[in-house]
């Protein structure tokens, strides 16, 4: 009996550290080809006011040509959950976390309001992910209708 437990506890141990390694391995896939940031994505964000921090998501967002692949840091996915492309991304306000959202997102956050394909999202990241981001939205190639606020 004393075996069993014994065996069957290890076994939970190995499977959590495995757990773990993938995540960790997932990560580090997803970074080595450089440009990411930690970016939180509310997709289908409610209007202005709602900071009730419901529908957040933490993730990493890479930088992939015209498009930013978002992951979420949660899941074993190899493939990114939204797709966001340059020329179809408008900038619609920049604001600081309020209420709930402050304990939803990391520390430093700003969170910028967005329509793609008429969908309205909110980005959570830091000055230097905004900053990069708004650099890269606005260096689109010529012909490019980028609108940022």
């Amino acid at each position: 009996m004393i075996l069993t437990l014994l065996v069957c506890g290890l076994a939970l141990i190995a499977l959590v550290l495995v757990g773990l390694f993938v995540f960790g391995l997932r990560r580090r896939l997803i970074q080595r080809s450089g440009g990411t940031f930690d970016c939180s994505l509310r997709w289908e964000a409610p209007e202005k006011g709602d900071t009730s921090g419901k529908g957040w998501g933490y993730g990493v967002a890479r930088y992939n040509g015209d498009r930013v692949e978002w992951y979420r840091v949660f899941s074993y996915a190899p493939r990114p959950r939204r797709v966001l492309e340059r020329s179809a991304i408008e900038v619609v306000d920049r604001r600081a976390p309020d209420g709930e959202e402050e304990l939803a997102l990391l520390s430093d956050a700003i969170v910028l309001g967005c329509l793609h394909r008429g969908v309205r999202l909110e980005l959570a990241m830091s000055e230097d992910a905004l900053t990069g981001f708004l650099a890269w939205l606005e260096a689109a190639p010529p012909g490019q209708r980028v609108n940022v606020a």
